[in-house]
């Protein structure tokens, strides 16, 4: 949550002239704003209507970059789906996210202490990642380009 994803994947996809999507804008555009979802259907509701969104992603047969809600990985019919694709995991911590966390403010699952709680999702959420990641990338204190060259180089080293 906040690590860059949505940015980061949409730069790269620009720069290797592939399609992009990101699965929280899908899930927007068929359900309308997330706090909203989260309000009327709860944490629950939010997460099926996600993996929905995820899965119809991820059957893209174009090359595709696809950025994932920050939660979308708790689904294990997710973690089954990402197990056929290359997985990036934007590794990073409280100190880089705090000052996205606050400019955005309207993270329904950040409500009430915003740093504790992505802290708690963070420790929660980071083994699962580091579990489906092909590429681990740590990008504290790195700028956008510099974790899209460093990504490049690892793609590329692998070829």
């Amino acid at each position: 949550m906040a690590a860059g994803k949505s940015v980061v994947g949409r730069e790269f996809a620009a720069r290797r002239r592939m399609k992009f999507t990101d699965t929280d804008q899908l899930v927007v555009n068929a359900h309308g704003p997330i706090s909203e979802l989260f309000a009327a259907r709860g944490e629950c509701g939010f997460r099926e209507a996600e993996a929905r969104c995820v899965a119809a992603a991820l059957a893209e047969r174009s090359a595709t970059v696809v950025s994932l809600g920050g939660g979308a990985i708790l689904d294990t019919g997710t973690q089954q789906l990402l197990r056929n694709h290359t997985v990036v995991f934007l590794d990073t911590d409280l100190e880089t996210v705090l000052p996205r966390i606050i400019r955005s403010g309207n993270r329904p699952m950040l409500a009430g202490d915003p740093a504790r709680r992505w802290q708690e999702l963070a420790d929660v959420r980071r083994p699962i990642y580091e579990s489906l990641a092909d590429i681990t990338i740590d990008t504290r204190g790195l700028s956008v380009p510099a974790i899209i060259d460093r990504l490049t180089t690892i793609l590329n080293e692998g070829a």
